[in-house]
C-alpha cells in the first residue's frame, strides 16, 4: 500500500469512479461526497497522509472544508492536494488554503507519489 487518503468530491458517482483509480493503484481511500463537516471529522480522527479534493464540483465546498480542517492543530499540516477546477477557483482557493498542492486528474497519481516520497 503507498498511503492513506481521503478523497472530497461532490459528485457520488465521480467520487466512487476516483476513489476505485486510487485503490487500484495501492492507496487505502476513503470518500465523503455529501457533507464536508462529517468528512472533516473522519479526516481528524484517522490522520490520513493526504487530504485530497476536487475543484472541478462545488469548489467552493471543498475550500471551505480545507480551510475548516486548517483551522484544528490536527489539520494544520495536512498535505492538501486540490484537483482541476477553473482558473478563478485555483486562485481562490490558493488565498485560502495555505501550502495546498494544485494538480490535474491527469497527475494525480504522480503528484501524490512524489508528496508521498517526500513526507517519508
Amino acid at each position: 500500500m503507498k498511503g492513506s487518503l481521503f478523497l472530497f468530491h461532490w459528485n457520488p458517482e465521480e467520487a466512487e469512479a476516483r476513489a476505485k483509480q486510487l485503490s487500484d493503484a495501492g492507496w487505502h481511500v476513503e470518500f465523503e461526497w455529501e457533507d464536508g463537516a462529517r468528512g472533516g471529522k473522519k479526516v481528524l480522527e484517522q490522520q490520513p497522509d493526504v487530504v485530497v479534493f476536487d475543484l472541478a464540483k462545488r469548489s467552493s465546498h471543498s475550500r471551505a472544508t480545507a480551510e475548516g480542517l486548517r483551522g484544528y492543530k490536527a489539520g494544520r499540516d495536512l498535505p492538501m492536494v486540490f484537483v482541476d477546477g477553473s482558473e478563478e477557483n485555483i486562485e481562490k482557493t490558493k488565498r485560502k488554503v495555505a501550502n495546498g498542492i494544485y494538480t490535474t486528474t491527469g497527475k494525480l497519481l504522480e503528484t501524490l507519489v512524489r508528496l508521498l516520497a517526500k513526507a517519508r
